[in-house]
């Protein structure tokens, strides 16, 4: 059995522009600080907010991973050197940028607004030499499932509806109000939930907005909802089949 909480106050900070952008990061850089490194073949997740004002993160390159963006609340605006123009991301919209051989990109978090911006790792020793490429999929088109007071929202199952390279990546929104639970867990398979409103209780361990969990080698896992809880989870192999760029780098 394998379940692992790190909780909000052990994650690495980050911060745009004198505090007008607030960052928490469950997987930060290694010079950020954070207790949990790069794994599987997630290399990156912050959670950024803009709590009193529009504020822009400028003009800056990626090459290599798969950079997706996950618009929670309000809007932010998007600009890249492939597309060269600004786009417009709402609530519930999600963005994949395939940065290959190399690509710029800029975002408006206006006052309110909340994202995730998450690094995937495609196999980034043949990515680097692909050409780049921009996708946005609007909130409307991702199903959603109501069961026993259970909504599932499907972003990506085995499908891949959002096209990622990046080997085995699945990705659901929960929301469940007061109940007992059974998560199904993938044999070989990560799945890291982050708690985006109210708690639960798992294995004995109380967890909390803003808390993150990683969950592998679980058949059945109970969950112990108290009041509404809402959780986005990523499930990833366990060894994906390739080198990651952590592994390369060894900064895992």
């Amino acid at each position: 059995m394998s379940i692992n909480v790190f909780k909000k106050d052990t994650q690495a900070n980050g911060n745009f522009n004198n505090g007008e952008i607030l960052e928490k990061k469950p997987i930060g850089f290694p010079q950020d600080g954070g207790n949990l490194k790069p794994y599987s073949n997630l290399f990156y997740w912050a959670h950024a907010w803009a709590p009193t004002e529009d504020s822009i993160i400028g003009l800056h390159p990626h090459r290599g991973f798969e950079i997706c963006s996950f618009v929670l609340n309000g809007e932010i605006e998007h600009y890249d050197t492939l597309l060269d123009k600004w786009i417009t991301l709402k609530k519930g919209d999600v963005q994949v940028i395939k940065a290959g051989r190399g690509i710029s990109h800029s975002e408006k978090l206006k006052e309110g607004s909340e994202i995730f911006q998450i690094w995937f790792d495609p196999n980034i020793i043949e990515s680097l030499y692909v050409d780049p490429s921009y996708s946005d999929f609007k909130s409307e088109i991702f199903h959603k499932e109501n069961t026993n007071g259970v909504e599932v929202k499907t972003i990506s199952n085995k499908e891949n509806q959002i096209g990622l390279e990046s080997y085995g990546i699945q990705i659901f929104e929960y929301e469940i109000t007061d109940k007992r639970y059974t998560h199904k867990i993938e044999k070989g398979s990560y799945h890291s939930l982050f708690i985006m409103t109210g708690n639960l209780i798992i294995d004995s361990q109380e967890v909390n907005e803003g808390d993150f969990i990683i969950i592998n080698n679980e058949k059945d896992l109970e969950l112990l909802i108290s009041k509404k809880c809402k959780f986005f989870e990523i499930v990833s192999p366990v060894m994906p089949p390739y080198k990651t760029y952590a592994e390369i780098h060894k900064v895992n």
